[in-house]
């Protein structure tokens, strides 16, 4: 774990929180993980950005979930992840943080995670972004992974990724999203969302431009920066329209 983050339990589940050491936290943010359950709490480059911004960080361990309002074993057996989202480790954060507005962002499964979170919630969470999301989940239906027991049918699954829970009239008004050209897995989801968007005349910043070794950790790191300038720059001008 790298120095400043601690592992606690929220509600019976495990979260790594990142504490800015140089002062109180300016802005707070929810990271969901990827599949591969990486944390950012064993991340050097994303926590010294989080350090050089200032932001508390939280992130917790959802298992393979894919952060959804489904039930997910791995996860738990009687809570799925999007309500213990909403129901515990937001409370917790408001709680610790007194905060008004939290940006979520994540990685992969994360991402898809954090953009839905923010479509389905634009209140709650009006600053999203992901890095390589993985929107298109739906197509890892019947190969053996916990979304088989999630959902009746693939096309079932394929009814709750984000682009299905976008609401014209309703939506976060600070949305980021990037994904390699070459990542040939998730590419297509993401440019399937910003047409949609666009379609619609929903705002949103996207790179689907930028390479740098397709869906791995060097692309993810490569994108870190782009992502909290984002997250700090949406939060900043978040605050101001509130005041």
């Amino acid at each position: 774990m790298v120095p400043g983050w601690v592992n606690i339990s929220v509600a019976g589940h495990e979260v790594d929180v990142l504490e800015p050491s140089s002062g109180p936290a300016r802005f707070v943010l929810l990271y969901l993980h990827a599949v591969g359950l990486e944390s950012l709490a064993e991340n050097a480059v994303f926590t010294a950005l989080l350090e050089r911004h200032r932001l508390a960080c939280v992130a917790p361990r959802g298992a393979r979930s894919w952060w959804a309002d489904r039930i997910c074993s791995e996860f738990d057996d009687s809570v799925t992840p999007e309500r213990f989202i909403l129901d515990s480790l937001v409370p917790f954060m408001r709680k610790r943080w007194t905060v008004a507005n939290i940006g979520a962002f994540g990685i992969s499964m994360g991402g898809q995670g954090a953009i839905r979170l923010g479509f389905k919630y634009p209140t709650l969470f009006p600053v999203v972004a992901g890095i390589a999301s993985a929107f298109d989940y739906h197509e890892w239906y019947g190969q053996g992974s916990p979304i088989d027991a999630m959902y009746r049918t693939k096309e079932a699954c394929r009814q709750d990724t984000a682009i299905l829970h976008i609401q014209p009239n309703t939506y976060p008004p600070y949305i980021w999203f990037a994904c390699d050209p070459n990542d040939a897995m998730w590419f297509r989801g993401n440019d399937r969302l910003h047409e949609k968007l666009q379609a619609i005349g929903i705002p949103h910043v996207v790179d689907l431009a930028t390479e740098c070794g397709g869906h791995s950790w060097g692309y993810f790191e490569h994108m870190a920066e782009h992502a909290i300038a984002f997250l700090v720059e949406s939060l900043q001008k978040q605050s101001r329209r509130l005041m």
